[in-house]
């Protein structure tokens, strides 16, 4: 499948498996959104325990400011680390691939991984604001990489279907997040992307629906578990999963054509444990991710899938990332 991008309990982010890794975006797109927004509620809720622990002044205010934190102003996470990924979206073999992460935020503008990609919020300023604050709502360009079936097919049949070229996805992202629902530091965030390739690789437009719930799971420890789905166009239906008269001499699959529609949807989760169990501070921190996305429509329809591969993907690895 493809890249994923991941960071620390207060950076968590996953994307898809980058250039020279496995292509496909199924089951990646998923993990990349499941990171949107886990560093400030991570931040947030450490930042407020830290503070309420604190001894009170008789019948005053609890002393003291917040204490500062890594988060404070510019900061980033970087990380690597390895899994599992299909060898294209629909495909049933797997490979292993490295899993890099580059998250932070520069200036006021949020930075996040998607697949193979950026994701920018403009209104990342306040990402501290705390439950109390009310909803947030994050917004800005996001930019994808997709290069399912340009290398590393493991299928011989569908490779000599031939490869594919590497499509740029440029867009928008839009979400709201909504803390303290079920307990003080938790956060439910609900948003959108929608993108156009401009690489005249397939040419059409990809509509992408989250929602993801994070949690603390004690000081150090965060659990980030998301849902999406994915809508594409006819053009995209076609590209990747349309098998030509020429295509169906080379591989002895029938001929499909492809349309567009709900392409797949899929579940994700990500824990990610500091390692000196004080997040506020950066410095190192291990993840891990899960995730299985099913295909739907024509992607799941296609003889590259239903032939050759499985509709039923999966994606597992583990990581370690750095805070500073």
């Amino acid at each position: 499948m493809k890249t994923i991008y991941v960071a620390s309990p207060l950076a968590l982010g996953v994307a898809a498996l980058t250039l020279g890794a496995a292509p496909g975006r199924a089951a990646e797109a998923e993990v990349a959104a499941a990171e949107a927004g886990t560093a400030e509620a991570s931040a947030e809720a450490t930042s407020e325990a830290v503070v309420t622990s604190q001894p009170a002044n008789a019948g005053g205010p609890l002393s003291g400011p917040p204490p500062a934190t890594v988060f404070d102003e510019t900061w980033a996470t970087i990380g690597l680390g390895a899994g599992l990924t299909p060898s294209y979206a629909g495909s049933n073999d797997y490979l292993a691939n490295p899993l890099p992460l580059i998250i932070g935020k520069v200036a006021g503008i949020g930075i996040s991984p998607n697949g193979p990609g950026l994701v920018f919020d403009f209104n990342a300023s306040n990402q501290l604001s705390g439950p109390s604050q009310g909803a947030r709502v994050s917004f800005g360009p996001a930019f994808s990489l997709r290069n399912d079936r340009s290398n590393r097919i493991s299928d011989d049949v569908v490779a000599r279907a031939g490869k594919l070229e590497t499509a740029l996805e440029v867009g928008a992202a839009a979400g709201v997040s909504f803390p303290g629902l079920l307990s003080r530091f938790d956060q439910l965030v609900i948003g959108a992307q929608v993108r156009w390739d401009v690489l005249g690789a397939h040419g059409g437009m990809i509509i992408e629906p989250q929602i993801g719930y994070r949690s603390p799971l004690g000081r150090s420890t965060i659990l980030a578990v998301q849902a999406s789905a994915e809508f594409v166009d006819d053009n995209f239906a076609d590209y990747y999963f349309s098998i030509s008269p020429a295509q169906s001499i080379a591989t002895g699959l029938p001929q499909f054509r492809a349309d567009g529609g709900l392409n797949r949807i899929g579940t994700t989760a990500i824990l990610s444990r500091d390692l000196d169990g004080n997040p506020l501070n950066g410095g190192f921190s291990i993840y891990g991710v899960g995730g299985v996305s099913q295909m739907l429509g024509d992607g799941a329809d296609t003889p590259f899938t239903s032939v050759r591969g499985d509709a039923t993907q999966f994606i597992a690895g583990l990581g370690l990332g750095y805070t500073f």
